[in-house]
Formats: C-alpha cells, sequence, structure tokens
C-alpha cells in the first residue's frame, strides 16, 4: 500500500547489481550501492536498430562513458544443432546453412568436409572449384552486408544503399548458379546437389566486370572519408593478446596485425593452389577491420577468376551410390529433380536401384563411427564443426564453433571506457550475426 508520504520516492528492488531504483515514465534504472552511487544502467535492444540484430546489451554509464558492458544472447534460438541430430546425414545441411544466415554456404561448406572426412570419401575435382567459387562470392555478399549495416548505423546512410545495391549482384548470382539467393542447401556430403547452368561463365564474367567498375566507389565514398575516418579510427581498439585471449578471429584479429586465415594455414579444397593475399591492418580498431574487409573482398575476385577459368568438365558427386544422393540429379522436365531418363530407369526397369534410391533417399546413408572436427574460414572468421557418429544413419552430436559467438565476447573489451555512441561503432565492426550466435 502506498502513502503520499512513499509516492515521493521512487520504488526500489533488490537485486544481485545492487539497490535498483526504477523511475516511472523511462526506461533506464539506476543502480545505488557504495561503488556505483552515480551511474546508471540501460538496455540497448534486443529490438534496438543499431544492435546489429536481437542482441541485447546492457550497459553500465557513468555520463556518456562506458563502464560496463554486457551482452545478453538467445533471442534467436533455434535449436539447429539437435535438429541435426534428428535428421539423417544429408539432411542436417538444410539446417546448418540457416545458422549464419548471411554466410550460408561456409555453414555447409564446415559440416560438408566434416561427413566427407568422417566417411573417408574424396570430393571430385570440379565439385572442390565450384564450391571454392560459391564460398568466395558468399564472402562478398557478407561483407557488403557488414559494411552496409555498419553504415546505417553509423549514419552512412549512402554506404547502406550501396552496399545492398552490390549485395544484390551477389544474391542475384547465387540464385543462378544455385536456385536459391538464401539458405542454399547446394553443398551435399559426396559432392553438391546438381551441376552449374550451361551459361555460368557468362554470369560470372558479368558479376565481376561490374564490382570491377563499382568497388573504387566505397573508396571514394567512405575510406578516404574524414568523417567516416574520424567516427571509425581509435574506436573499438583490441590489440592482438586481447584478440588470442578472448579467441577472436577473421577481420577482427587480422586487423591487429595477424596474418591468421585458414585458407592459408589450413588449406582445404586447394586454396593452397589459388594465388591470393591475406589483408592485414594494425590499427587494430573499427577503421582497420573496415579495410581488411574491403580488402578481402578484392581478393575474393581474384580467387573467383582463378576458379573460374580452371574448372574443368567432370562429376560433381562422388560415385559411390551408397553415398551420392540425389542421384544424377539435373534440370528436368520440372526444372529441377531427376532426369527423366533415370526416373524411368529406376521406375521401370530395376527394382533394385528403386529400393536403394528409396532407402537412401529415406533412411539415408551409414556413417562409419567416429568423431570430427572441421573447420574453414568464413567471413567472421574459424567456423568449426564436431560432429560425432555411432556408424548410424544420423549424427550422434553436432556442435558448431561459431565465429559470431566467440569473436561476441571481444565487446566489452573494445567498449568500456568509451562513449556510448562508440559501442554502436564496435558492434558494427564485430559483424556479429545472431542466428550463428544463438543456433
Amino acid at each position: 500500500m502506498t502513502t503520499p508520504e512513499t509516492d515521493l520516492y521512487a520504488p526500489e528492488r533488490e537485486t544481485t547489481e545492487g539497490t535498483v531504483y526504477t523511475v516511472t515514465g523511462g526506461d533506464w534504472d539506476a543502480v545505488a550501492d557504495s561503488e556505483h552511487d552515480d551511474r546508471i544502467v540501460i538496455n540497448m535492444g534486443p529490438q534496438h536498430p543499431s544492435t546489429h540484430g536481437v542482441l541485447r546489451l546492457v550497459l553500465e554509464l557513468e555520463g556518456e562513458t562506458v563502464t560496463q558492458a554486457r551482452s545478453v544472447i538467445g533471442y534467436l534460438h533455434t535449436g539447429i544443432e539437435k535438429n541435426c541430430e534428428y535428421r539423417t546425414w544429408t539432411q542436417g545441411v538444410t539446417f546448418v546453412t540457416r545458422a549464419d544466415y548471411l554466410a550460408p554456404l561456409f555453414n555447409e561448406a564446415a559440416y560438408v568436409m566434416g561427413v566427407e572426412k568422417l566417411l573417408g570419401v574424396e570430393v571430385p575435382e570440379r565439385a572442390q572449384v565450384i564450391r571454392v567459387m560459391l564460398m568466395e562470392i558468399n564472402r562478398i555478399g557478407s561483407h557488403l552486408v557488414c559494411l552496409a549495416t555498419g553504415g546505417m548505423e553509423l549514419g552512412a546512410l549512402t554506404g547502406m544503399t550501396a552496399g545492398f545495391r552490390e549485395r544484390e549482384e551477389v544474391l542475384h548470382l547465387l540464385e543462378y548458379l544455385t536456385g536459391l539467393r538464401m539458405n542454399h542447401a547446394f553443398f551435399r556430403p559426396g559432392g553438391l546437389a546438381q551441376d552449374l547452368p550451361v551459361d555460368w561463365r557468362e554470369k560470372i564474367d558479368e558479376f565481376l566486370k561490374v564490382f570491377d567498375e563499382r568497388l573504387g566507389d566505397y573508396d571514394k565514398l567512405l575510406t578516404g572519408q574524414p568523417i567516416w575516418k574520424q567516427r571509425l579510427e581509435g574506436v573499438g581498439y583490441l590489440p592482438i593478446d586481447g584478440c588470442l585471449a578472448l579467441g577472436a578471429t577473421g577481420p577482427i584479429l587480422r586487423s591487429a596485425g595477424l596474418a591468421w586465415d585458414q585458407r592459408k594455414v589450413e588449406p582445404y579444397w586447394g586454396y593452397e593452389t589459388y594465388d591470393f593475399d591475406v589483408p592485414v591492418e594494425t590499427g587494430a580498431d573499427c577503421y582497420s577491420r573496415y579495410l581488411v574487409r574491403v580488402a578481402e573482398i578484392h581478393e575474393s575476385l581474384k580467387i573467383i577468376k582463378q576458379a573460374a577459368d580452371r574448372l574443368a568438365p567432370g562429376p560433381v558427386m562422388v560415385e559411390d551410390r551408397k553415398i551420392a544422393w540425389p542421384a544424377q540429379l539435373s534440370i528436368g522436365s520440372d526444372g529441377m529433380g531427376n532426369t527423366l531418363e533415370h526416373v524411368r530407369k529406376i521406375m521401370g526397369q530395376s527394382m533394385e536401384s528403386l529400393i536403394h534410391h528409396f532407402k537412401l533417399v529415406t533412411e539415408g546413408f551409414h556413417v562409419p563411427a567416429g568423431q570430427v572436427y572441421s573447420c574453414v574460414e568464413s567471413p567472421r572468421g574459424e567456423l568449426g564443426v564436431h560432429l560425432v557418429s555411432d556408424g548410424g544413419t544420423r549424427p550422434v552430436r553436432v556442435h558448431m564453433r561459431e565465429p559470431s559467438f566467440v569473436n561476441l565476447q571481444t565487446m566489452p573489451a573494445m567498449s568500456e571506457g568509451g562513449m556510448v555512441a562508440d559501442v554502436i561503432a564496435a558492434v558494427a565492426s564485430i559483424d556479429p550475426v545472431m542466428g550463428g550466435v544463438d543456433r
């Protein structure tokens, strides 16, 4: 029961942080104890447009200075890893591709690489080259979203419109090559879901031409722009020892001076045969991370060109019919699906083939017992997948080492001691994707 006397004071409650007074009409709490008698705790997110997704940041402020920062996650949890344990090895691709939804092909790559290691199969050369080419196209699209959303969050709206304009070129190309703009499920254990369209080279050349013309605009618009530089230089500083202590990888680590890239240090699918550089900066701040990502787009274009030049005819799926599913998939009369010739064969000529195809689709193939860790270099750093098999048709355990999740713990180190406005720049430079964080 309240009285006129108690109405003069804000209601209070005891928490682990101390006594919290809730002031009516505000969305902030004041923490009152012997150490924090003049500090304010605010929530930024999870619905805030500048938290780079459904991320909640709990900031303790002293004036405009952030004295303590904590990230609260879990608002986008989808149970992807657990769902994989109730599906066949092939169906798992459809789940993991939705984790980091801005880099779906990298999720697929790490997952199928692990399955293939357990199976002990070698993917055909053509499938490896196509995988590399598609991943680098996807890397460009992911970096463009980082630059575009970062620009939007910092007020550079032209950077946002330009970034999403170029990303549409990426999505159009991926849709033409794989059938879908996002969440492709195109990488399958043993190879690819299908081969590329017959005129793929023309589309790749058009894509490369557009980007050669437009990438220079970003240097004119942002790189040398005084306001953009002043907004990012010296902000979100995290030196190399901090990156290593917190497990940060990707552009965050390379912006601090360490040229660590899985494609170079632990090459896979022939990356060691491609000519490309690992961009490195030494500023260890938001501006350095921006420069690294722009430079990586240029390097990805070089890899795409080389992959297109070396792509030779051949199969895109292993020959083992106990693994290869979908069998002999190509563009049929329905626009996708099996060729009519193959359907006629298994339906009308070979009962054994029909039974095998039915069991392969519904039950899946058996994977030898064991466990494996496989990793690729995603746009955000080391993306790894730990798989455990008991010899059955479904994984016993699937766990993803998601770079967004690991990199997000650098946020307090980048933000504490800085201004509230610089928290936005720091989070944007980390580039976390909450689908990958929460999984």
